[in-house]
């Protein structure tokens, strides 16, 4: 790369979550996204045919985590049991910290997303087939209040 001699891009395969302090090895990450939804006006007395645009609010979308399923591994479903025990809505500090870290070939935090006050909001088991032989596969859904990027 002609930008920087010497360096490759960071591949994307190794990373670690952790929720409320406790590290979770998941298969795959998604929902790091931002997005700024524009504001467009334009008052009725202007010259200009052109309507004036500025940042408005920022709008996130959820983070969702897969992994395999293991027989002792109940961690995902402990998590989202708190919603049915009313925890994330009779206590502020029922809501949940994540981070998702982006590590580099030796493990060191490359890049780094925070999410902020999170909520499981969706538990989605694996499918199942008699002729299939993939790995079973669960999902947590959350969402939150704000992402934090930060590059090491």
């Amino acid at each position: 790369m002609a930008d920087f001699p010497g360096q490759w891009p960071i591949p994307k395969f190794h990373f670690r979550v952790t929720i409320d302090g406790a590290q979770i090895s998941f298969q795959e990450v998604s929902g790091l996204d931002q997005e700024v939804e524009p504001i467009e006006y334009r008052h009725g007395d202007s010259e200009s045919f052109i309507k004036m645009k500025q940042a408005g609010l920022v709008k996130t979308t959820n983070l969702v985590c897969k992994k395999g399923v293991f027989s002792t591994d109940d961690r995902i479903s402990e998590i989202f049991k708190k919603v049915y025990e009313k925890e994330y809505y009779t206590k502020e500090d029922g809501r949940m910290e994540i981070l998702v870290e982006l590590l580099d070939e030796l493990g060191e935090t490359v890049m780094s997303w925070s999410f902020v006050n999170a909520i499981p909001v969706k538990l989605t088991g694996t499918d199942l087939k008699s002729d299939g032989n993939e790995v079973a596969i669960e999902s947590i859904e959350f969402v939150h209040e704000g992402i934090t990027v930060e590059i090491a």
